[in-house]
């Protein structure tokens, strides 16, 4: 076979540092904006951005030529400088060094949108560490709780 074919599609999540509720309804939405536009500069499709004042999910499919830990370091890296450049008082800004990245069915696009979606009901009964720790689970991936968070 001469071509590859690929449909990498991920449904990536990460969190601010130490969890500290940064993303307030002041930068919420220009965050999402920016977080969807530089996964387009990483020559991605990004299919959708939400998340709660601590945390981010991203669902997007990612080129076969970028490695998921690269764009997640970059995309983590600028936006958080865009935040430091953009909203005054918000230079203490920082994203955790982690990441979670799942691998979704392109089937599954729009049933993972949802949860996104209804991130604020969802977190009405759960934390983003019970969550975080859920869709490792989920996923089969093992964990050891002491090195989860920083």
């Amino acid at each position: 076979m001469s071509s590859s074919y690929c449909n990498l599609i991920y449904h990536m999540v990460f969190s601010t540092k130490g969890r500290k509720t940064w993303i307030d309804p002041a930068i919420e939405a220009r965050l999402h904006e920016y977080l969807g536009g530089a996964i387009r500069g990483e020559g991605g499709v990004s299919f959708r951005v939400g998340g709660m004042e601590d945390h981010v999910h991203i669902l997007a499919k990612l080129r076969q030529t970028k490695s998921v830990c690269d764009v997640l370091r970059d995309i983590k890296a600028n936006s958080s400088g865009w935040v430091h450049k953009t909203f005054p008082g918000y230079e203490d800004f920082a994203w955790q060094q982690g990441y979670g990245a799942f691998t979704v069915s392109a089937s599954h696009i729009e049933s993972v949108s949802r949860y996104i979606d209804n991130q604020r009901e969802h977190h009405k009964h759960m934390t983003f560490q019970e969550e975080f720790i859920g869709l490792l689970e989920k996923h089969g991936i093992e964990y050891d709780e002491r090195y989860l968070w920083d």
